[in-house]
């Protein structure tokens, strides 16, 4: 990743841990610098469990209510069509800009987050 941005990489099912232990700890530090530019690569993805959900509603939806202002660019490489349009559905929920890459656009979707 480029300096001054995340990533992650899903995959499988998400669960509870995954949003305890990786994904709330590393964005509430990027919020924390006041510049969260963060970057999602989803493949394989089979769904959430109701812990993950539960971690979300606890954790990264409070996390951009209270700091909006130090989200500034999220990336989702995936081809999974229906996360895709839930994105665009969605974006007006999501702080800061966001925008939908093909997998194939990874090193695109990286210098897109970064910029």
């Amino acid at each position: 990743m480029p300096a001054g941005t995340i990533g992650f990489r899903i995959s499988g099912r998400v669960r509870s841990e995954d949003y305890r232990d990786v994904l709330d700890p590393s964005l509430s530090t990027e919020v924390e610098t006041g510049s969260l530019r963060a970057l999602f690569v989803v493949e394989g993805y089979e769904g959430f469990d109701m812990g993950a959900v539960k971690e979300d509603v606890k954790g990264a939806v409070p996390l951009a209510l209270a700091h909006r202002d130090a989200w500034k660019r999220i990336a989702v490489v995936t081809d999974v069509d229906w996360i895709a349009k839930a994105m665009e559905m969605f974006r007006w929920l999501i702080p800061g800009e966001q925008k939908v890459f093909g997998l194939g656009e990874l090193e695109d979707a990286k210098r897109w987050v970064a910029g």
